[in-house]
């Protein structure tokens, strides 16, 4: 779970740092969602390329100690499905940003995409979703509304409702990637899963460029931001994410990156001197109290998909 929330809170910057690129170099969305999925794709290459190296070494022990650097074929085929979720993702979001603003749209998002993964998981992994965690799921979801929605309003463009419903699809596949990618780290490592699914990602994501005016232009004026977001903010995060989701049900895995809106709520407040106001206040209190019910009476458990698992 700490994996998971580390992987949230840097995803959280994502939205700071968007800020800068548009501001110092008018980076459009579409080409940073592009941009970043190439790099972490690179990196996480990289990365697995050198593991892959060395070796196999010393079994692991624990609930991933079965784990095998080596992708059989189903885990390739869920790590491309995973992928174009990925793919469809950024799509989905960011033109869900322009069409529906963004606040509109991270609520929209990241609201939807903890209950997706609530209704997949039993579904498709057959965890169980106990009363504690679907409290802390419902208390999640409305702190994270409060937070979101309460400092903006809602858009008047006429694509509004379009907007809408492709926030939604992006909750939909980010959920979709994450019961995929669980499905997949019960036998395989998080590292050469991870690379390939984004690799598969950053190639179906490619033809938004088409949409692009001036892509080498704005690749040059806001490298340094990119670096950070594709090598960090992405390959490193997605990394620890997919490595403590081997061990963490999907479901309490996406209540913990209701982390995300949090942090960037509060760097918008502390760099960018955003409002919070009382209703975004009382939803980052009621996000915490979420986070405090998966982590309370720990009890250890042999089995990542069972409920011990969600106390650990």
């Amino acid at each position: 779970m700490m994996l998971i929330g580390v992987a949230a809170v840097s995803w959280g910057t994502t939205g700071s740092v968007m800020i800068v690129l548009q501001r110092r170099v008018a980076t459009s969305p579409l080409f940073v969602g592009t941009a970043r999925l190439w790099i972490a794709a690179l990196f996480l290459g990289i990365g697995a390329s050198i593991v892959s190296a060395r070796g196999p070494g010393r079994p692991s022990t624990g609930p991933a100690g079965s784990q095998s650097p080596r992708l059989h074929p189903r885990e390739r085929a869920l790590a491309v499905a995973a992928g174009a979720c990925i793919a469809g993702y950024q799509a989905a979001y960011f033109t869900a940003v322009a069409w529906a603003g963004i606040a509109v749209t991270a609520l929209v998002t990241i609201c939807s995409a903890p209950i997706f993964i609530g209704v997949l998981a039993p579904l498709v992994l057959g965890e169980r979703l106990s009363a504690r965690v679907g409290s802390a799921l419902g208390l999640g979801v409305v702190g994270t509304a409060l937070m979101v929605a309460g400092p903006g309003g809602a858009s008047s463009s006429p694509r509004f409702g379009a907007g809408i419903a492709l926030g939604l699809a992006a909750g939909w596949g980010y959920a979709l990637y994450a019961v995929l990618t669980k499905a997949a780290l019960a036998r395989a490592a998080a590292l050469p899963l991870t690379a390939l699914t984004f690799g598969a990602g950053a190639i179906l994501v490619t033809p938004a460029l088409l949409f692009v005016d001036a892509p080498l232009a704005e690749l040059r004026g806001g490298w340094p931001w990119l670096l950070y977001l594709g090598g960090v903010a992405t390959a490193g995060a997605y990394a620890i994410y997919s490595r403590g989701l081997a061990v963490v049900p999907a479901s309490v895995a996406g209540i913990v990156t209701l982390l995300e809106p949090l942090t960037a709520t509060c760097l918008g407040v502390l760099i960018f001197n955003e409002r919070l106001g009382l209703l975004g206040a009382l939803g980052a209190a009621l996000l915490l109290v979420a986070l405090a019910l998966l982590t309370a009476r720990s009890t250890p458990s042999a089995s990542p998909n069972s409920e011990g698992a969600t106390r650990k």
